[in-house]
């Protein structure tokens, strides 16, 4: 079905008599129309999140309520505005997802209607679990991983020991929900899923940015750990090394469907001998033999690692940076465009009224035009007295507020 249906058209007129903008808005981003929602639709929920009169679970709930849909479109579309709504909205919206006992209910979502109804109730169920997912994570951890200061000083880098194993398991969690999305270039067949796609993408990013530097963190910590800690360390990067991969491969989809070749990061795997140094470390606090290494070398082999995960993050940062960049521009020329469009509308305006020429308004110049000034020794006919006295003290009324 194209177009907005009969269905949503009645839906957003009920809202209207009920005088429920938010509602309204909710139902014109999740039409049946199969593209992603739109972006005056996205920017006002976004807006409507940041305004402390807005209520935040009644507009959770508008979105929650869209789901129970029966078609594809309007639930898919729920959870990306749902989705965009965690990424770019106030983060008072992801701690109201996070603070609710239950969140979208779609694992055993399908629609029978078409074979596209088919192919696409998989992916929904598949990102809705990775939208609880990301509920959860900020429930558990307080912060939105995607989020948080990264570098040297980041929260990641500079995490204790004993909160560092019990957090990087949490990403690793979110992260395999987001890549069990699992889709490749052959299904990004509609804007629907593509939308989808592209906020999957730019959260793999940042997660996976926030996952590196945990690592990094980790390695670093290793050498110094008791031997449990050891023993969940190791277990740890080897489970980051599998997610390495299939991040890779969610990256080459990415680079199929037409993303940028430089908004991909380049992912540097630590050597092999890593791993190793690692193992034998653990066989060492265990008590068994192992092969004969100085202090020097193992020193140099974690150095070597750190230097190619500092690398990704590197490149990681650069493509997060180059799409605030994109968005800031983009920002900017829309309130050029409304700018310019607002001087049109005042220079149609017509001046010819007293009322109009007694209204102070600002000119293109930034200048203000005012009344005619008014000779208070005059002594005005009865006719026009009363009208006089009121045009006077109008104009000393504005004259007071300016």
């Amino acid at each position: 079905m194209s177009g907005q249906s009969l269905t949503d058209r009645i839906t957003a007129a009920q809202h209207s008599v009920t005088g429920s903008a938010v509602s309204k808005t909710v139902c014109k981003a999740t039409t049946h129309e199969i593209m992603g929602p739109k972006k005056k639709h996205l920017d006002y929920l976004i807006q409507c999140t940041n305004e402390m009169n807005v209520n935040i679970p009644q507009l959770a709930d508008s979105l929650f309520e869209r789901t129970t849909n029966s078609s594809w479109v309007v639930v898919f579309k729920s959870l990306i505005t749902t989705h965009h709504l965690m990424v770019y909205g106030n983060e008072r919206f992801i701690q109201y997802l996070a603070s609710r006992n239950t969140l979208f209910n779609l694992s055993n979502f399908l629609d029978k209607s078409g074979l596209q109804g088919y192919d696409m109730s998989t992916f929904i169920r598949r990102y809705s679990r990775y939208l609880n997912e990301k509920a959860v994570s900020y429930r558990q951890v307080a912060f939105d991983f995607t989020k948080v200061k990264r570098g040297a000083d980041g929260v990641m880098r500079t995490m204790n020991t004993e909160k560092l194993l019990k957090t990087v398991p949490i990403i690793q969690n979110q992260m395999d929900a987001l890549l069990d999305f699992n889709v490749n270039s052959n299904e990004l067949t509609n804007g629907v899923i593509n939308a989808a796609f592209m906020l999957l993408f730019k959260d793999a990013i940042r997660l996976f940015a926030a996952y590196n530097e945990g690592i990094i963190n980790l390695l670093e910590k290793y050498f110094d750990m008791k031997k449990n800690q050891c023993k969940e360390g190791l277990d740890i990067y080897k489970k980051f090394l599998t997610r390495m991969t299939r991040i890779s491969e969610f990256l080459k989809v990415a680079e199929q469907v037409g993303i940028d070749r430089g908004d991909i990061p380049d992912l540097s795997q630590a050597p092999s001998s890593l791993l190793d140094a690692l193992e034998q470390h653990l066989a060492s606090l265990e008590g068994k033999k192992i092969k004969d290494s100085t202090a020097a070398s193992r020193a140099t082999t974690l150095s070597n690692a750190v230097s190619s995960l500092a690398s990704t993050g590197l490149s990681l940062t650069k493509v997060d940076e180059r799409e605030k960049q994109a968005a800031l521009e983009e920002e900017q020329a829309r309130l050029k465009a409304l700018k310019e469009q607002r001087l049109k509308e005042l220079a149609k305006k017509p001046h010819t009224s007293l009322t109009t020429a007694a209204s102070p308004v600002s000119t293109s110049a930034g200048g203000i035009m005012t009344a005619p000034a008014i000779d208070i020794f005059s002594t005005p006919s009865s006719s026009n007295r009363t009208g006089d006295r009121t045009q006077g003290l109008a104009i000393a009324r504005q004259a007071l507020c300016h």
